[in-house]
C-alpha cells in the first residue's frame, strides 16, 4: 500500500470534512490549501463556551480542530490518514470569541504513520492553541 496519493481538490475535501455531522455543527469550512499548507476555518458558537466567565471555548473543541486540521492536511497534501494515532495539544491562550483559523503543515508523511502539525489563531491573528498529530495510514 502506497502511503501517497494524489491530491484531491479543494471541493472534494470540503466534501469529505462534511460528511461528518460534528463536523457540520462546528461549522468548518476548508478555506485554503497552498502546497504546504491547509487552512480550515470555524465560526464561534456559544455552545462551545466552558468557562463563563471570561466567555472561553472549551479546550476539547481547540484540541478538535487541531486533531482534524492536522488530519486532513495529510490527506490534503498527498498522504493518507484514516485515524488518529498520538495528539499532542499546547494552549497559549483562552479563545474567547471570533472566527477560529487553524493552519496546518505536514512534518512527515509515512507508509503507516505520518505526522502533522497545527496551530489556531484567533481574528487578531494572536496564538491560541497549537499541536501535532500521528495519523494511521
Amino acid at each position: 500500500m502506497s502511503s501517497r496519493t494524489e491530491r484531491p481538490d479543494l471541493a472534494e475535501l470540503r466534501n469529505k470534512l462534511h460528511i461528518a455531522p460534528f463536523h457540520r455543527w462546528l461549522g468548518l469550512n476548508i478555506v485554503d490549501l497552498t502546497e504546504r499548507e491547509l487552512i480550515i476555518e470555524m465560526p464561534w458558537r456559544d455552545e462551545i463556551v466552558s468557562n463563563p466567565i471570561i466567555g472561553a471555548a472549551h479546550g476539547g473543541i481547540l484540541s478538535t480542530l487541531i486533531d482534524l486540521t492536522g488530519l486532513y492536511t495529510v490527506n490534503a497534501l498527498g498522504g493518507i490518514g484514516r485515524a488518529t494515532a498520538d495528539l499532542c495539544v499546547d494552549f497559549h491562550r483562552p479563545a474567547t470569541s471570533g472566527p477560529l483559523r487553524a493552519i496546518g503543515k505536514v512534518v512527515k508523511l509515512g507508509k503507516q504513520l505520518s505526522v502533522a502539525e497545527a496551530r489556531i489563531e484567533g481574528s487578531d491573528k494572536r496564538l491560541l492553541a497549537s499541536g501535532r498529530g500521528a495519523y494511521v495510514a
